[in-house]
């Protein structure tokens, strides 16, 4: 099928007219094929006859291609007479006026009339706004539709699942922070796709839906907006205004992203929607907590935790960027008018007491040697043997520091001696507790130093870093400064650079947990793909620490711990035995009366929240209503699949596999998927600085370039960003972002998705699957107008089997279908996603679409009525075999074509949505057709090949064929081979296996039974073309040899599926097929030189 280019409109551009309807085929091309359709080579269940299958290859010129070549040369012809008479008649007329250009026809914007949630009116295909494909015509009303129906909602069988079983996945909650981008959409394509995949299976299948309250990233965003419109921070408004404030922004926000998920074409159950702060996960969360703290789990300890000074909370290592330095580097620092310093080593010297003697100490961090407790030496440096056991003096503060030897230090590395500051560095906290030293914080939580520093207090720590190197100048203790290459830790939400932080915190241990986790995928409960998440996981579980569970925000869950105060004592909140846990404050009381009896108590709630992560690790199945027993629970647990990134594979994955086994004794899931990571068509990580986050919306609905620059403004970037990020959008979208649609969207992303490595992702591949759905379109306006052509009333057969009247066309593309149904069905449950989208591209353009709906045109037209019956009984199965197979991809273009389709008898099925999967079938099975019509496609594009090689009008073509069978079909089918093979060949010759091989002939290998010779001799130069074959062999060879390389590499067996290395294996024989072309035409051409050379 031709596309309709009135349809590709650019950005600010409206959708032009339709370009109207191809030429009709000549009448020598309907002829051939209405012969072609009579004839029959080797019949349908020939004994011994089974071929092997083979694809179509590359195009070179369809048979409608050439059908407009030959109207085109006819219209050519007609206009030369044309102005020959002109030429030779005498002018009797005035010359005219040239006539002005038909103006282009404006489609007005585009108004649905469906009522919300009712079945959506299908307007005619010759509609102004259905003529061509408009993603938002076809995309509309259905989502309304297919949620008021219930389609998405899990049906059970007297509360029990369905006999195929079920299949559930709850969606990685995004944050209700903001907009989703292109990696949520990838996320969702990816988690659809298998659902609707298993719905249409007869599975039970639940989707459910949801959002993250995502504490630190959505406080901080409201607590910004706070200052931005009020100059007002939290403490000026107090808890409980904030957190009003917050419900109502995240509302906004919340149906924001429902709106993209609902756009995206998710078939999410709306009716189960969570939330993570919602009623039932909130008691979830208190369940949780309270039960492992008096398990032992959950405990209290002062121990160092990252901390942000700017938002005054601990962070996971998720929310730490770390950025790399090579040495001195100037940074801003929220909160200082002037850069800092960092990548620099500084040598100072601490005095010895009671000696003359000095140690050198080098340090990152000047500032914290105001915290330093202690000096440490390898026991083996003969340097510092002698200083072991004898203490230096501070300069700053009243404080002897002990030297001590460990091997933790390196000997020979750096002074060799190491100041250790366990409140403020991870490694000399542990040193610190080993050794017993002292543990003195000098930072306050804002980042000021506190009363531990002397003379320092109430500096800021960055200027306090420069004012302790003047301090030890004038004290002649500085020695030097060297360049240091160092990560500096960030807070990915304030950009302030991280503390090491000694804090009272709620932890869990971890460890134990982890072995039953990492034993889950072992024993195969869990699978977790690719193989190299796989690996990933168990690094981290193996390595895992315990988990630092507060935070101190006032958006979140907060913390169901109270602190017991007795009267008259000193209470120590990082003591664990001075805390209960409760799920109210009446049952803590009672707890902390059971714990002290006789004790006068008060108690005081925790103010800290926990980890958002804590709340996502119960989340599937929280969702299903853990704690309470539910029908929901009770069926569809464990879940089926997880979807998700590899980068959150620990901080959540891993998380809810150890929650779940310890909580409910189950896995979460029995699968993990884990997609890639979506980069810009330069292969960088998204980031709003860089100007590349891309709106699903954008790509759905199309935007131009200003409302894109419109929309970096109205953000939050800082200027020299903004210039960064407006350079990047003017170069990677000149004209803006053409409307692609959901359907393009989701199945370039699934297209992408290949289980390797990262996506560059790229609009222009987007609008390319747009065109392709605009291929569906057309094409399947054209097989209802030949149903109309053949009976207006047409009502196809009562089930998709053969009649025995079939033609060859038609059983080949009943079972190249069968075919697509197989690979698609085996790519899905592989989880090659790419190759699901490859075999279905292949089979609707290049099979269905270019070679068969092509060829029904002739037989439609004027067929007899039994062909004609025939023909459109096989167009109706293929093609609403195809929308059935499409839709998980393509759920929105699927429905509304496949509901103009006439149904089958008996046929209730309201919804494509709810319509039954295609399956393979034995009965459409036919190799051996299969193999007989692909030799006329490749023996017909062989000559095209060969001609448009060579450049030689009304050349002459043989077939040499190598064993009967392909002889006769050769034979049997010559008309068609003909008619295929354009009208620049004068004449073609079926040779059996004994004929001479033609000599002076390009050769263009078929198969191994078959070959096309072109008779070049005396129309082309022998040295000419023997020089460009040899680079062009060379060329092939080069490529057969890499591929070759590839395949038999031991890493390519071992991790590419099977499939994979089968296409890859194809690929090499091309390479081959080519370079043996080469070489057969490059030998021929030497035997016709050498006979040249004779005479």
């Amino acid at each position: 099928m031709a596309y309709n280019a009135a349809s590709h409109n650019i950005p600010g551009e409206r959708t032009g007219p339709i370009s109207g309807q191809p030429p009709p085929a000549s009448d020598e091309t309907k002829a051939a094929l209405l012969d072609a359709s009579k004839q029959d080579p080797a019949g349908q269940s020939a004994p011994g006859q089974d071929g092997g299958e083979k694809d179509v290859g590359q195009k070179v010129k369809s048979e409608k291609e050439l059908a407009k070549e030959r109207a085109k040369d006819e219209k050519l012809r007609k206009f030369q007479e044309k102005q020959a008479k002109l030429k030779t008649a005498p002018s009797t007329k005035p010359k005219e006026s040239k006539k002005p250009k038909a103006e282009v026809e404006v489609i007005p914007e585009y108004i649905e009339e469906t009522p919300k949630g009712q079945k959506k009116i299908l307007k005619p295909l010759d509609d102004v706004h259905r003529k061509a494909y408009i993603p938002k015509v076809v995309e509309s009303a259905w989502n309304d539709w297919w949620e008021k129906e219930g389609y998405f909602q899990p049906e059970y069988i007297d509360n029990k699942v369905k006999p195929a079983g079920y299949f559930v996945i709850p969606i990685p909650p995004p944050n209700v922070t903001g907009a989703l981008h292109i990696g949520h959409a990838l996320a969702n394509s990816l988690q659809d796709a298998l659902i609707r995949w298993h719905r249409m299976q007869g599975f039970t299948t639940l989707f459910v839906p949801g959002c993250d309250h995502a504490g630190i990233s959505t406080q901080s965003v409201v607590e910004n907006i706070l200052w931005r419109r009020e100059q007002k921070t939290r403490h000026d408004l107090g808890r409980p205004e904030l957190v009003r404030r917050i419900w109502e922004w995240k509302g906004d926000y919340h149906n924001r992203i429902n709106h993209v998920l609902r756009r995206l074409g998710g078939s999410y159950d709306w009716t189960r929607e969570a939330f993570t702060m919602d009623e039932n996960l909130s008691a979830a969360v208190m369940e949780t907590f309270c039960r492992l703290h008096d398990e032992g789990l959950i405990y209290r300890a002062n121990r160092l935790v990252n901390w942000c000074t700017k938002l005054q909370t601990a962070l996971s290592n998720l929310e730490v960027d770390n950025k790399e330095i090579e040495g001195r580097t100037l940074m801003d620092v929220p909160g200082y008018d002037r850069k800092v310093e960092f990548g620099v080593l500084t040598f100072f010297r601490y005095p010895i007491d009671g000696s003359d003697e000095f140690i050198t100490i080098a340090t990152t961090r000047p500032e914290t040697m105001l915290g330093d407790s202690g000096i440490a030496v390898h026991p083996d440096d003969d340097r510092y043997k002698h200083l072991i056991g004898k203490f230096a003096k501070h300069p700053f503060v009243d404080r002897l520091l002990p030297i001590f030897a460990d091997t933790y230090v390196e000997l020979g590395f750096g002074t060799g001696a190491v100041k250790i500051t366990p409140a403020h560095d991870p490694n000399d906290f542990e040193l610190g507790k080993k050794h017993k030293l002292e543990f003195i914080n000098i930072l306050t939580n804002d980042g000021f130093m506190n009363e531990n520093t002397g003379s320092f207090k109430g500096q800021k720590r960055f200027d306090a870093r420069y004012n302790v190197i003047a301090e030890l100048k004038k004290l002649n203790l500085y020695d030097k400064w060297e360049n240091n290459a160092m990560k500096i830790p960030l807070c990915n939400k304030s950009k302030d650079v991280i503390e090491p932080y000694l804090k009272p915190q709620w932890w869990m241990k971890m460890k134990g947990m982890a072995e039953q986790a990492l034993a889950a995928v072992d024993d195969g409960r869990i699978k977790i793909r690719p193989e190299t998440a796989d690996r990933s996981y168990h690094r981290w579980l193996e390595g895992i620490n315990d988990w630092c569970l507060s935070r101190q925000l006032w958006w979140g869950h907060q913390i169901p711990a109270y602190f017991i105060q007795m009267e008259g004592e000193a209470g120590d909140e990082a003591n664990d035995a001075s805390w209960v846990t409760a799920h109210t404050k009446e049952e803590a009381q009672k707890k902390a009366e059971a714990k002290f009896p006789g004790k006068k108590i008060t108690l005081t709630r925790d103010p800290d929240v926990l980890d958002t992560w804590f709340s996502s690790g119960l989340w599937p199945f929280s969702t299903l209503g853990w704690p309470k027993k539910t029908l929901d629970l009770d069926n569809l647990f464990p879940t089926s699949v997880l979807e998700t990134g590899w980068d959150i594979l620990f901080f959540w994955v891993a998380r809810m596999i150890m929650l779940s086994l310890k909580l409910t004794g189950e896995v979460p899931f029995k699968e993990v998927y884990c997609h890639s990571l979506v980069r810009d068509s330069e292969g960088r990580k998204m980031s709003k600085s860089l100007g590349n986050v891309i709106d699903p919306i954008d790509v759905m609905e199309g935007i131009t370039l200003d409302k894109l620059n419109d929309k970096l403004h109205a953000g939050n970037l800082d200027p020299k960003e903004l210039v960064t990020a407006t350079k990047y959008q003017k170069t990677a979208f000149p004209q803006g972002i053409p409307e692609c649609g959901s359907d393009a969207l989701r199945f370039s992303l699934i297209q992408y998705t290949t289980g390797g490595g990262d996506i560059a992702f790229d609009v222009k591949v987007m609008h390319g699957y747009r065109r392709f759905c605009n291929k569906i379109y057309q094409a399947t306006k054209y097989v209802l107008g030949s149903f109309e052509k053949y009976d207006a009333n047409f009502v196809p057969q009562d089930a998709a089997k053969k009649t025995g009247k079939e033609s060859l066309p038609e059983r080949w593309i009943l079972s190249r279908f069968n075919n697509a149904v197989a690979g698609v069905n085996e790519a899905l449950t592989d989880r090659e996603f790419s190759r699901s989208t490859q075999i279905l591209y292949n089979y609707f353009y290049d099979e269905l679409c270019d070679v068969y709906i092509e060829n029904s045109k002739a037989i439609i037209s004027d067929g007899t009525d039994e062909e004609r019956r025939s023909a459109v009984e096989t167009l109706y199965t293929c093609l609403e075999g195809a929308l059935r197979l499409i839709h998980p991809f393509m759920p929105f273009l699927s429905e509304e074509l496949w509901q103009r389709l006439p149904k089958r008898p008996g046929d209730k099925t309201p919804s494509i949505t709810i319509a039954a999967y295609p399956k393979f079938d034995n009965e459409l099975q036919d190799r051996e057709s299969e193999e007989a019509y692909e030799l006329i496609l490749e023996c017909s594009k062989g000559v095209r090949s060969l001609i448009a090689e060579y450049k030689i009008e009304g050349a002459k073509a043989y077939i040499h064929t190598t064993d009967t069978k392909t002889h006769k079909t050769a034979s049997s089918q010559l008309q068609p081979i003909k008619s295929l093979s354009g009208k620049s060949i004068s004449s073609i010759i079926v040779l059996s296996p004994t004929d001479a091989i033609p000599t002076g002939s390009a050769v263009y290998a078929v198969s191994t039974t078959a070959a096309v010779y072109l008779d070049v001799q005396g129309h082309v130069n022998i040295d000419e073309e023997i020089s460009k074959a040899q680079q062009k062999m060379k060329k092939a060879s080069d490529s057969a040899v890499k591929q070759r390389k590839l395949i038999e590499s031991e890493e390519f067996k071992e991790k590419v599926s099977a499939a994979v290395q089968a296409e890859e294996r194809k690929k090499l024989e091309e390479f081959e097929a080519v370079e043996g072309n080469y070489e057969r035409t490059i030998a021929q051409f030497q035997t016709l030189k050498l006979e040249a050379a004779k005479e």
